[in-house]
């Protein structure tokens, strides 16, 4: 009866706010839309979320230009499990997708999302829209989980979850591999991972400024390996992921400015934009996949990166649509990446078919102004050597970390540092049974899924 109710819940939610924002009454044509992922980015690591030794102008720019989301959160704690949230707009544990995909020699390289002809690059290029994915995928080697098969037009990037900045290639404790693709085409181009994505974002534009695009910028900073722009010397131990502990290490300084360089892009992205006319009739909006690392700065946030505490799955975010979204808001509306699914299928008029059945809600009428904040319930899991769930409902989040189970009020203690389920058993019993339900929900779906 509960998971029927939730299902209920959630579909009246979608029908209510998922319709076309009127994207084609006000402007004549369909509006572009630039969806700008960092990686491994801490909620307080930009000039606008709070971070004092980054220099991040541009994406700052953005915030002044539109709407800057306080309680805005990744599908998942790692990069996989989020970029299936976003391209399919639902629960990615649905598709059995709840770890980063290993590299292309491991086991791993059988597994990826399966297309199903409702994603949302293909629901857009049916809908005549040109799309692009430049950067990373990270979700299939193979070519019937490529980005193609999904309904990119061009791809540009690599397909696991990191590689050399200059080598391109996925290291770790496996031999060197070369991933750099065109398409589904190995491709050999020197440069830094960072600007190269930059390039082609750059190019995409000029070359489709006369058609509504959907241009999906995927950088991998500031991802490990710690390595500077300009300095191909700091390419070492085969690409590994550098801890604390190692000797040498990364450093902050290493980190900061791999994210200023991936600024730089997203300002020459800007610019193109301006200089093709097209700043007000296309949505920019700046995300990223999950909590930062431990050289990120994840305050005022507990916990980084692989965690459902608020550090590791709790992003900036924020979008800029001139003339319809206004400068300069700040809005505490809580979303999810599946919420960007929808949201950009109804700005863009596209109609998303029943079996899609998308999970995420269309935020713009209540980022516009249109209508008033909704409240949302949320859910999360980690698997793996250490199992967490999480459900956030309203203010109220119980989080269960192994054998501890913990409730916070959000609102009151964004850092999570007093538990208050002695207090609020009465709150944490009812958010054990939504949490209940929507795991058998999801694990059911997950059986047949064609991913795993």
């Amino acid at each position: 009866m509960l998971r029927t109710f939730i299902g209920a819940a959630l579909c009246v939610a979608v029908v209510a706010f998922n319709a076309p924002a009127g994207a084609q009454g006000r402007n004549d044509r369909r509006p572009n839309v630039v969806l700008i992922i960092t990686d491994d980015v801490g909620y307080g690591d930009l000039g606008s979320y709070g971070a004092p030794d980054v220099k991040t102008p541009n994406i700052d720019r953005l915030a002044r230009g539109g709407v800057r989301l306080t309680d805005f959160y990744a599908n998942g704690a790692t990069c996989t499990p989020t970029r299936a949230g976003l391209i399919s707009g639902r629960y990615q544990q649905r598709f059995g997708l709840e770890q980063p995909l290993g590299a292309r020699g491991a086991a791993d390289a059988e597994r990826g999302l399966s297309p199903t002809g409702r994603s949302l690059p293909q629901l857009l290029k049916d809908g005549g829209y040109a799309t692009a994915l430049i950067g990373k995928w990270h979700l299939g080697w193979k070519s019937e989980f490529s980005p193609a098969a999904h309904g990119f037009d061009y791809f540009f990037g690599f397909k696991s979850g990191y590689v050399d900045y200059y080598q391109h290639t996925a290291g770790g404790d496996a031999p060197l591999k070369a991933d750099l693709f065109e398409d589904d085409r190995p491709v050999e181009v020197p440069g830094y991972m960072t600007d190269l994505i930059t390039e082609r974002a750059v190019r995409f534009i000029k070359q489709n400024s006369a058609r509504p695009f959907f241009l999906d910028v995927s950088y991998n900073a500031a991802h490990w390996p710690y390595q500077r722009p300009g300095e191909p010397s700091t390419a070492r131990d085969n690409a590994r992921h550098l801890g604390p502990f190692d000797e040498p290490t990364g450093t902050r300084a290493d980190y900061v400015a791999m994210l200023e360089r991936a600024d730089q892009g997203v300002g020459e992205i800007l610019k193109a934009l301006d200089k093709a006319g097209l700043r007000r009739n296309t949505i920019v909006i700046f995300t990223n996949d999950n909590g930062g690392e431990w050289l990120s700065r994840n305050a005022p946030l507990f916990h980084r990166k692989g965690s459902v505490w608020e550090g590791g799955i709790r992003v900036p975010t924020i979008i800029r649509w001139p003339g319809r979204i206004r400068a300069g808001r700040v809005s505490g509306q809580v979303g999810i990446t599946m919420d960007l699914t929808a949201s950009i299928l109804a700005a863009t008029g596209t109609p998303a078919p029943p079996g899609a059945r998308l999970e995420g809600l269309n935020l713009l009428p209540v980022l516009e102004g249109r209508a008033p904040e909704i409240e949302r319930t949320l859910f999360w899991r980690v698997t793996g050597a250490r199992t967490q769930q999480a459900v956030r409902s309203g203010q109220w989040k119980l989080l269960l970390d192994g054998g501890s189970a913990m409730l916070f009020n959000l609102r009151a203690d964004v850092g999570e540092r007093h538990n208050l389920i002695g207090q609020r058993s009465d709150v944490a019993r009812r958010l054990r049974r939504l949490l209940t339900a929507w795991q058998e929900d999801v694990d059911e779906e997950a059986k047949r899924a064609p991913s795993r």
